[in-house]
């Protein structure tokens, strides 16, 4: 049985992190009791209530809490064991997880926010297109790798699109649709051209850049607000939180000293 436990990479770590804090102590570092205390708030349990009921539908029983609990308690122990050990250093996913959580934690108060109606029906005024249905576009599209080479294009007057997985017209699409099929930055640029005969552009897309020929715009109508309450606060949640994560970060970052060598 004891065999067997030694081959546990857990044993393994446990032991490690006992011989550590064994040498510290004798050494003379003691360690601080409330290094060793662990604390879980109401408003910790109620996190964890509340990310059950996302994921589950419903709000948890007793013992499922009691459940979420004990895990966010073995996660804790390890966790801090681990940071201990240094485990955190020099690991690219840890450091990517780390990064994730502070932006997480720069928009942790929107989560959680309630915007009046008022907020969200002048967010909706000032966003319309966001919203609109019924609104469709026809036109072509040239894709080229560099905006360089789309410009060159663009002046030669009949552009020849480089190949790409993209369809190269496209016929009453909405606005919603393109964003899907093209990314959320070309359908902006797109929505906002003036149709008619003449190629325009570069147009930056997460693919590469395009030039593109509008040939039909049918404008749409904005629904009532009544009838898109939750889509309107959905919009403002995702889109408030990444400009709080933006915000921080800028923040953050003037506080470094940044060489690239």
């Amino acid at each position: 049985m004891i065999g067997k436990l030694l081959r546990d990479p857990l044993a393994h770590f446990l032991i490690a992190g006992a011989a550590i804090w064994g040498i510290l102590a004798l050494a003379g570092d003691p360690v601080d009791p409330a290094d060793r205390a662990i604390t879980l708030s109401r408003e910790q349990q109620a996190g964890l209530a509340l990310g059950f009921e996302r994921t589950m539908g419903r709000p948890p029983t007793d013992a499922e809490l009691d459940a979420q609990i004990e895990r966010w308690t073995r996660e804790e122990v390890l966790y801090r064991e681990a940071l201990r050990l240094g485990l955190d250093r020099g690991d690219p996913i840890v450091r990517r997880r780390l990064a994730a959580k502070m932006d997480e934690l720069a928009g942790a108060e929107v989560e959680l926010a309630q915007p009046s109606e008022g907020e969200l029906r002048k967010w909706l005024a000032d966003n319309p297109r966001s919203f609109e249905t019924g609104g469709v576009l026809t036109f072509e599209q040239a894709y080229f790798s560099s905006e360089d080479e789309a410009l060159t294009a663009l002046r030669g007057g009949k552009p020849v699109s480089e190949a790409i997985s993209l369809p190269g017209s496209v016929e009453d699409m909405e606005e919603r649709e393109m964003a899907q099929v093209f990314g959320t930055q070309f359908a902006e640029e797109v929505a906002r051209l003036a149709a008619g005969p003449q190629w325009q552009g570069p147009i930056r897309s997460g693919f590469g850049w395009h030039l593109v020929r509008l040939t039909r715009r049918e404008e749409g109508s904005v629904p009532p607000f009544a009838e898109i309450g939750d889509r309107v606060e959905a919009d403002w949640r995702s889109r408030t939180i990444q400009a709080r994560r933006e915000k921080a970060y800028e923040v953050l970052r003037d506080a470094y000293r940044i060489e690239v060598e």
